[in-house]
């Protein structure tokens, strides 16, 4: 993922900010009955605060008015309770827009709040129009979202204002993103994932994005059912979701060919219906007996997940065990908010049961990090871009420059070629990668520890296990460390066979184990001597790209490399790298959209050199270099890097 832009990054000496924070809180009786999204945004409100001369117009939805003006869902309780907490004056705007509201902004003084009335109130919002979010823009002088809960909104205060205003994410915001990319990027093993609710419908995806990147999996609550009965349990009168019990049963095989452990509950509490009052019983097995409806996990299972819990690194939680909302079917989610609680490890929580049974339990102060965004956590879990967030992100279109080892040195050699590019790159102006032969990732992967130059691998079968001889797979890929993998390149497609439907395959396994991918596409000699040169190119990217948006497409970077120009000396002239470079953003803009294709990272690779290096990054669409032979030598490489134009300043 590109990096988000920080608060840090804008200079807000004497600016109005204006500021999009979640606060959509539940009132009662004319007051803020829970103000703990209130207390969340607080850091990123004082920080800000804290700028000499800065002043705040923040701006927040309520419940659902549906664009409709209603005063039961006002801000206006907000607004004094915001107050209390921040010890000064609130002044509650009359709307979000308008000249009214344009005179109480521009009369803010230094150290000054305003708060927006409900942005819903105007149907605009929610419609992602962008006439009403220059509105907005024009009460302030920089733009901050804090907002994570609502990240997942394509709205016109989430994802276009970052348009018009120097725009960067809150604190909160920064945080909840850092943390659950970790969690799909780089957990530390064993990571433990637990995962709760009603249906399978709601976390399936979640289920597939995490289940490569899990060393156990833990399925508890309704959803569970399902499950169980892929497997051929009795489930009794409990919830099931019949045309999902295939996809369920794929889940199932896929964990045991990936060696995933993957845990339902082996005994439950069945109950007669659900009802408070109803008659209930613990089950001694799995099964469920007649028509008795499972409400939560029974005790063997709770000392089960409490094990599996207790022995993790890593710990995710979202989704409740049982009924938990009614009192005599909580004890499994309540037990389980203990348990992650007591565990060592990294512990995330999410969803708003889960988050309410760790306040309830008292022991939220114990979890390493409680998520503020229920939808938006579940959707940047499944691997999708969060419009409020891409929003904030730099653009990935600054130099990458990869070296591919290829068949060369030996792990020893490697490491040494290793440690003298960390002292040579220290500070790079591009992201800087380096492939070496699988036999010396682990070497290489240690002397490039805490350095700025990353580790890939030049190849991997898509297959998770099995009788293939002198292969690596995502797995053991991960456990060395690894971040991106190179997928198609010239020699594999040419020397070995590998068509472009193996090629797919590797890299719908590279992204779903977590990976990004560098993607090679070219063309022979004789395709480009015949004129056919972009259409062999746009029908290795379609084969390759099929299935995937631009949510995936965040995580590739594609490598134009001419087979003709592979190890022989010769280079594509400027003008044609330039106009296959085109090619390439034209198909991918027809595949995932005009955004993704201008985000794309295109490197070119082919006999690149330190005296040729700067002319290929100077030409249009050339965004980095896939380098061969240079590669190999620190001072060759460390050169191809300078050569890398310097990064625009931070900031606005």
């Amino acid at each position: 993922m590109a990096r988000v832009r920080a608060l840090s990054d804008l200079d807000l000496t004497g600016r109005r900010v204006l500021l999009r924070v979640d606060f959509n809180v539940p009132l009662a009786a004319g007051a803020v009955a829970d103000d703990t999204r209130i207390r969340a945004a607080l850091p990123t409100l004082q920080a800000i605060l804290a700028q000499p001369g800065a002043s705040l117009v923040l701006m927040s939805h309520l419940g659902r008015p549906r664009g409709r003006r209603r005063a039961d869902l006002s801000l206006a309780p907000v607004a004094d309770r915001l107050a209390a907490l921040l010890g000064r004056a609130v002044t509650m705007a009359p709307d979000c827009v308008g000249a009214e509201v344009e005179r109480l902004a521009a009369a803010l003084p230094a150290g000054g709040v305003l708060l927006l009335e409900n942005l819903r109130f105007h149907a605009e919002e929610e419609a992602g129009d962008d006439a009403f979010a220059r509105r907005l823009a024009a009460l302030g002088g920089a733009y901050v979202n804090d907002a994570f809960g609502a990240a997942h909104r394509a709205h016109a205060s989430t994802a276009l204002l970052a348009r018009h205003l120097p725009a960067a994410a809150g604190l909160l915001l920064q945080r909840e993103v850092a943390v659950l990319t970790q969690l799909l990027t780089a957990p530390a093993p064993p990571f433990a994932a637990i995962v709760g609710g009603a249906k399978v419908s709601s976390k399936l995806a979640v289920l597939e994005h995490l289940l490569p990147k899990v060393q156990t999996l833990l399925i508890g609550g309704g959803m569970a059912y399902t499950f169980l009965q892929a497997r051929g349990v009795a489930v009794g009168g409990s919830l099931v979701e019949p045309d999902l019990l295939a996809a369920a049963g794929a889940l199932l095989r896929r964990a045991g060919e990936l060696g995933v452990e993957l845990l339902l509950p082996c005994d439950h509490v069945a109950a007669a219906a659900v009802r408070a009052d109803a008659e209930h019983a613990v089950t001694p097995g799995e099964a469920i007996p007649g028509a008795r409806i499972g409400v939560d996990i029974g005790p063997r299972t709770v000392t089960l997940f409490r094990s599996r819990i207790a022995a993790a690194r890593t710990v995710m939680w979202n989704g409740p065990l049982g009924v938990c909302e009614l009192a005599p079917f909580a004890a499994g989610t309540e037990a389980v908010a203990r348990a992650v609680a007591e565990c060592p490890g990294t512990t995330v929580v999410g969803g708003g049961d889960s988050v309410a049974a760790v306040n309830a339990a008292g022991v939220a102060g114990r979890i390493t990090h409680v998520s503020t965004g229920g939808g938006a956590s579940l959707e940047l879990l499944e691997g999708r871009a969060l419009p409020g967030v891409a929003a904030l992100q730099e653009s990935r279109r600054k130099p990458f420059i990869a070296g591919n080892w290829k068949m060369h040195l030996t792990h020893l050699e490697a490491a040494a070629l290793a440690a003298e590019l960390t002292a040579r790159l220290a500070t790079p102006r591009a992201r800087v990668m380096v492939a070496p032969p699988f036999t010396a990732l682990a070497a290489v992967g240690e002397a490039l520890r805490g350095s700025a130059v990353e580790l890939g691998a030049q190849n991997v079968n898509p297959e998770a296990a099995g009788a293939h001889t002198g292969e690596i797979s995502c797995a053991m890929l991960q456990a060395l460390g690894v971040g991106v993998v190179i997928v198609g390149h010239s020699e594999r497609r040419h020397r070995y066979g590998e068509d472009d439907a193996l090629i797919a395959r590797k890299v719908s396994a590279a992204l779903a184990g977590g990976f990004e991918v560098v993607l090679c596409v070219g063309e022979t000699l004789a395709q480009r001597e015949a004129g056919a040169a972009a259409a062999v190119v746009g029908g290795q990217l379609r084969a390759a790209l099929a299935g995937h948006g631009a949510a995936a497409l965040q995580r590739i970077t594609i490598a134009y490399e001419p087979v003709w120009a592979i190890g022989t000396g010769r280079t594509a002239a400027p003008a044609d790298a330039a106009e296959m470079h085109r090619a390439v953003r034209a198909v991918v803009a027809e595949l995932a959209g005009p955004a993704a294709a201008r985000e794309l990272v295109i490197q070119y690779g082919g006999s690149v050199k330190p005296d040729n290096a700067a002319a290929l990054l100077a030409c249009a669409g050339v965004d980095g270099l896939l380098v061969g032979g240079a590669a190999l030598e620190a001072d060759s490489f460390a050169r191809i890097v300078a050569a890398a134009p310097a990064p625009p300043p931070a900031g606005d």
